[in-house]
């Protein structure tokens, strides 16, 4: 099953069309399983503002966007913390996505 490293997912900028709009902060998990939600990512204005992993697409250089508004805003983001794991504290040793989003460790 083919797949990349989280730390290598969070160090790609998210850009729409080249144009970088921010960075990965974290990855949020579905509160019942090892699956990937989405990003919380922090946006060159200043705002943290949630990514859905389904619109994302992963690429070589970067995490590409076909519209800069399927970035929630602050609002709509809190909804996704409120009910999401971070994965950050869930005690992976080296997690890694699929790419289907799930989650596991190496």
């Amino acid at each position: 099953m083919r797949g990349r490293s989280v730390a290598e997912v969070l160090a790609l900028p998210v850009r729409l069309h080249g144009i970088q709009l921010g960075r990965p902060l974290d990855a949020l998990v579905h509160p019942d399983s090892d699956r990937l939600v989405g990003f919380e990512v922090l946006c060159g204005d200043g705002a943290q503002r949630f990514l859905p992993f389904s619109v994302a697409r992963i690429e070589a250089g970067e995490i590409a966007l076909e519209s800069a508004l399927t970035l929630i805003d602050e609002g709509g983001a809190e909804y996704y913390r409120l009910r999401a794991r971070r994965l950050s504290e869930l005690g992976y040793g080296q997690p890694w996505i699929d790419e289907t989003g799930g989650v596991h460790d190496r």
